[in-house]
């Protein structure tokens, strides 16, 4: 997505501003400095930017049949107590890219990221319905296969349009152990205003690259990811291979969505603030809140955090803090495994009988 954050709307890898980030001391091979004295051997480029499996940060990774349908979701879970930070990746992104963070996160809570329809690993027959009620019922026929009966409390955590989605389902209360919200880096009005941009930057950013490497480098020279550990476990996910173009492209073809960007954002800021649930907004550099957000931040309606030195995805360029603010934000609600423990009672005030 695009970096410089009020943009949040926009699909990845818009910018290339961020060059300065890297790789100013590449040489170039024809350069008159190309014979210096030998120094101990610098990883290549391609060693550099070489994929990182999921399993370094996951703990495991499913596949989840929806019942009655042929959508197949993909999840990477991490950890074993605790409640569930449910993770939801922004578009064209994946669940990877929450998998730094997760692995942080997982010493005091459960994580599952999954991938959103037309994303990652999931395969549905309708690749290119992005509508925020499909992705909606999506999670949630997702949340109810994998825990049937006996939900524990969930923290649902949303990027972006993932963000929106993770506003609907909560907003919808029908999934009544939804203990928590964080939206990350995205506010309905810079948003709708930034929507007019985002075909002309979809067709502007690269799109076929020779190798999972250099796409990965292209993610990191650009500056749509700003941490190069986190681009080498993520993006390798958002690509697939073109057999016809003997090249790779993205998985997700975003710029086919077009008629759904508008229900991921329009009234979304009413709709964050209507969810009875504690609230954690993050965002990347000040962004200008709306008129809706403003007043509710001075009501005192939900928690926000500006999360600085950081590009549009967040939870990649600093995981470690990231995993912290949810971390914080869990223990700050005193949300346990069951819902939000009350103190000097044995039994959390939530659990079914």
């Amino acid at each position: 997505m695009e970096s410089s954050s009020h943009m949040a709307s926009l699909p990845e890898d818009a910018s290339d501003e961020h060059d300065h980030h890297h790789n100013h001391h590449q040489i170039h091979p024809d350069s008159a400095f190309a014979s210096v004295p030998h120094r101990p051997p610098t990883k290549t480029s391609s060693e550099k930017y070489s994929p990182v499996d999921w399993s370094l940060y996951f703990d495991k990774e499913d596949d989840v049949t929806i019942p009655e349908s042929n959508d197949v979701f993909h999840v990477y879970m991490a950890g074993s107590e605790g409640p569930v930070v449910f993770c939801l990746h922004g578009g064209g992104y994946s669940g990877l890219s929450f998998a730094l963070a997760a692995s942080k996160i997982k010493e005091n809570a459960r994580v599952v990221a999954m991938d959103l329809r037309g994303h990652g690993k999931s395969v549905t027959d309708n690749e290119l319905d992005l509508s925020v009620e499909t992705m909606c019922n999506d999670v949630l026929a997702v949340i109810k296969e994998l825990y049937k009966d006996s939900t524990p409390a969930i923290i649902i955590v949303g990027h972006s349009m993932g963000g929106s989605i993770a506003v609907h389902v909560a907003a919808r209360r029908s999934l009544p152990t939804i203990a928590g919200l964080v939206v990350v880096d995205v506010v309905e009005g810079t948003a709708m205003a930034s929507l007019i941009h985002m075909q002309k930057i979809l067709s502007s950013r690269m799109q076929h690259f020779s190798s999972i490497e250099k796409a990965i480098e292209w993610n990191v020279r650009g500056g749509s990811l700003r941490n190069i550990d986190s681009a080498r476990v993520s993006i390798p996910a958002t690509l697939k291979y073109d057999d016809s173009k003997k090249c790779y492209v993205h998985r997700t073809e975003l710029e086919k969505t077009e008629q759904y960007w508008k229900g991921w954002y329009e009234g979304l800021s009413d709709k964050f603030l209507s969810c009875p649930v504690p609230k954690l907004l993050l965002l990347a550099g000040t962004d200008r809140l709306d008129r809706s957000l403003t007043i509710g931040q001075m009501q005192g309606k939900f928690q926000m955090i500006v999360v600085r030195h950081t590009g549009h995805a967040i939870q990649e360029d600093v995981p470690d803090e990231f995993a912290t603010l949810i971390i914080n934000f869990i223990s700050r609600n005193r949300i346990g495994p069951h819902g939000v423990e009350i103190p000097g009672l044995r039994k959390p005030a939530f659990s079914k009988p």
